[in-house]
């Protein structure tokens, strides 16, 4: 049998199989070399692929037409998910009434830009590889994430490097929000640093699923759409289903909050959506008690403090004020006697200090220590395994003593949500033991998840038995520090 058949052999035995964890199902995999031709006969070649998403995958490409520079260069990337799929739908037309070269490049000579951190749109269509049949996008290929290098470098930015970056998304969302759109799903992982010579320092604003039309005329919640977006930052408008561009612009508050503390008051909270949304509600009422919250060592940025202001008091039918938010960062950046268009340095040397607590070799584990671990445990994807059984019940009691420590209303909500984690752990538990395994509805459900309180799919690893075996090794080795 030929190399190739055996490729093509072995596709069909996991076709149908792969599916994401939020059940969409998975493109099959498409062989490298394979050639895609979009809507207008362009064709383009596939490479490996680089990434799997929730609902599509990933591959470099290169233009067929295009002569080689280089061995092994593939400047393109190709999004690809099965027909059935609905996200990549969305995107595509998104990009085909929005991302055209030409319009990109109309509105930077409009705004006197030399760089948008808006992707292009460079083809489109539908594609059939092993019975099985496909849409695809094609756009430009970018670089690293900023949520990696956010976890990299220890959960923290420099001041100067959170405010470039959110001059550049203003710039983009100003760009969409003129055509009618907003993203609504601005986060670390959609924000891309440029790969050819000269981007290396932009930020790509990427991933425009959950792109909408938003209206002026009629404030009307929308209970099927209500949370959409990445709980962390979805707006409160966003939370009961209504896209705005003072939305968007909220999205990027949380983000910069977060890069800047480390993280956000509700991060515990995140598998309830509503108590999020509660939480967000009461502290854009009360910015002060938001920032006190996140920035205990040392006052906030008063340049991150008058942006939320100015976005608390928006409309939610007001055009905003793209300039004015520029302006307020550029000033923040002049105040720091820092350029405008530096170098983003994501080395978090002269960051803001970090809003968690040192923990004292002495001192029992304090509830904000607690909730920084869990934390951890849910954005480093450390080897290893959650604490076992035992570990767990020790840590539930000493959270159960906590309780009758008097807290604020914010606290008490933090409390109460990881206590019900940690009751819910120990009844999987108990039925384990009684040789009756609880079924659980959702991969949110099982012991692991809810120990380390990870609500995204891909954050936690499946534990095998060289694992269990480490696991064994570490816990005894704590038992006995």
């Amino acid at each position: 049998m030929s190399q190739k058949a055996t490729k093509a052999v072995a596709m069909k035995k996991v076709a149908g199989k792969r599916k994401a964890a939020n059940g969409y199902k998975l493109p099959d995999p498409i062989p490298s070399g394979e050639i895609l031709r979009d809507v207008t006969k362009k064709e383009w070649q596939i490479g490996p692929s680089i990434g799997v998403g929730g609902f599509g995958e990933i591959y470099a490409a290169s233009d067929v037409s295009d002569t080689p520079t280089k061995k092994g260069s593939l400047p393109y990337v190709v999004k690809i998910e099965p027909h059935g799929n609905g996200p990549l739908f969305v995107e595509m037309h998104f990009y085909v009434k929005v991302a055209k070269p030409e319009q990109i490049e109309e509105w930077k000579k409009l705004k006197n830009l030399k760089l948008l951190g808006m992707p292009r749109y460079l083809g489109s269509g539908s594609h059939e590889c092993n019975g099985q049949k496909y849409r695809f996008v094609v756009m430009d290929r970018y670089g690293r994430d900023l949520w990696s290098i956010f976890l990299q470098n220890k959960r923290v930015f420099t001041l100067p490097t959170v405010l470039r970056v959110g001059l550049q998304i203003i710039d983009v969302l100003q760009y969409i929000h003129s055509k009618t759109y907003v993203h609504a799903d601005i986060k670390g992982g959609n924000l891309l640093l440029g790969l050819q010579k000269g981007t290396e320092n932009q930020v790509y604003l990427v991933d425009f699923g959950l792109a909408s039309h938003y209206s002026q005329k009629e404030y009307k919640p929308d209970p099927k759409k209500a949370h959409n977006g990445t709980i962390e930052y979805t707006s409160r408008d966003a939370h009961v289903g209504v896209p705005t561009r003072r939305g968007d612009l909220e999205i990027l508050a949380y983000n910069m909050l977060q890069w800047l503390a480390s993280k956000l008051p509700w991060e515990s909270n995140l598998s309830d959506p509503g108590l999020v949304h509660q939480q967000k509600t009461k502290y854009m009422d009360n910015i002060p008690e938001l920032m006190k919250k996140c920035f205990l060592k040392t006052a906030a940025p008063a340049v991150l403090v008058k942006y939320f202001e100015y976005v608390a008091r928006l409309r939610y039918d007001e055009d905003p004020d793209y300039e004015y938010c520029q302006k307020l960062l550029e000033n923040g950046l002049k105040d720091l006697k820092c350029s405008l268009q530096g170098k983003l340095d994501f080395s978090g040397k002269g960051s803001v200090k970090r809003s968690s607590p040192k923990k004292s070799n002495n001192a029992s584990p304090s509830k904000d220590n607690e909730a920084q671990s869990l934390d951890t445990k849910l954005y480093h994807k450390k080897k290893g395994v959650v604490a076992s059984g035992t570990q767990q019940r020790k840590r539930a009691k000493e959270y159960r003593a906590n309780f009758s420590v008097s807290s604020s209303s914010a606290e008490s909500d933090n409390e109460h949500d990881e206590a019900n984690n940690y009751k819910k752990i120990r009844n999987l538990n108990n039925a384990d033991k009684k040789g009756k395994t609880k079924s659980v509805s959702s991969w949110r459900d099982c012991p692991s998840a809810v120990a380390s309180n990870v609500h995204r799919a891909g954050e936690y690893k499946r534990i095998n038995d060289n694992d269990k075996k480490d696991r064994t090794k570490k816990q005894k080795k704590e038992t006995n520090a």
